[in-house]
């Protein structure tokens, strides 16, 4: 069975304060004696479900185009903070590692380390799928983010509408998860997801030149 956990792009999708919102006009209607229906869409493509491209946070960065499809698909674990985790508050090093163990449903053999997941996809509960924007939502602490490319990390995704905070002008977890290899997904619909093991199946589409590109993602059992 296949789970859209995608946000789509529509009029009623919130945009982030100031960016563009999605709309759909029509260069063409039948009813107006044309021979077809002919659409015309302008949204940012950080409007719904999105994977950002390195040239989002740097101008000398590789684009939309150079997004490997290689880490958006395959094995993805589906972690859950608990509905008390402080929004202000980071999520920390111990914080995922006790996250991971509850995903895998099972805590490491003594003297044995946890299997580790390259693709990594949060509940934080302040998603943009109920059709508003969230005011703040928990982040990676930059320590964290270096944890994990630091043991391979591919994907860090998120239901927020981003992997840094609201506020943050410098976007830390931007650069270190990209700096690291590592590539991002943000504003997915989890709320449904139970946290575990799932096939990820999130292609960006191939658009060329931008800072982020629209993805339809899907999950597996």
């Amino acid at each position: 069975m296949l789970i859209d956990i995608s946000v789509p792009l529509g009029v009623h999708t919130p945009a982030w304060p100031g960016d563009t919102p999605f709309s759909c006009g029509w260069i063409g209607r039948r009813e107006n004696g044309d021979s077809v229906n002919l659409s015309a869409i302008t949204a940012s493509p950080h409007v719904g479900t999105h994977a950002d491209a390195p040239l989002h946070i740097e101008s000398d960065w590789a684009a939309s185009e150079s997004l490997p499809l290689s880490a958006f698909v395959g094995e993805a674990m589906v972690l859950a903070l608990p509905a008390d985790h402080p929004v202000q508050d980071d999520v920390q090093v111990e914080v995922l590692i006790a996250l991971i163990a509850a995903a895998s449903d099972a805590a490491p053999a003594p003297g044995r380390s946890l299997e580790f997941p390259t693709r990594l996809l949060l509940r934080t509960g302040c998603a943009v799928s109920p059709g508003r924007f969230p005011e703040d939502w928990p982040t990676l602490s930059l320590a964290a983010a270096e944890w994990l490319v630091g043991r391979g990390l591919l994907l860090w995704g998120s239901d927020a509408p981003s992997v840094d905070r609201r506020t943050s002008k410098t976007l830390p977890v931007h650069h270190a998860l990209f700096a690291g290899g590592a590539f991002i997904l943000e504003i997915l619909a989890l709320d449904a997801v139970a946290p575990g093991p799932y096939e990820l199946l999130a292609q960006p589409l191939a658009i060329h030149g931008a800072d982020a590109a629209p993805v339809r993602a899907l999950l597996r059992r």
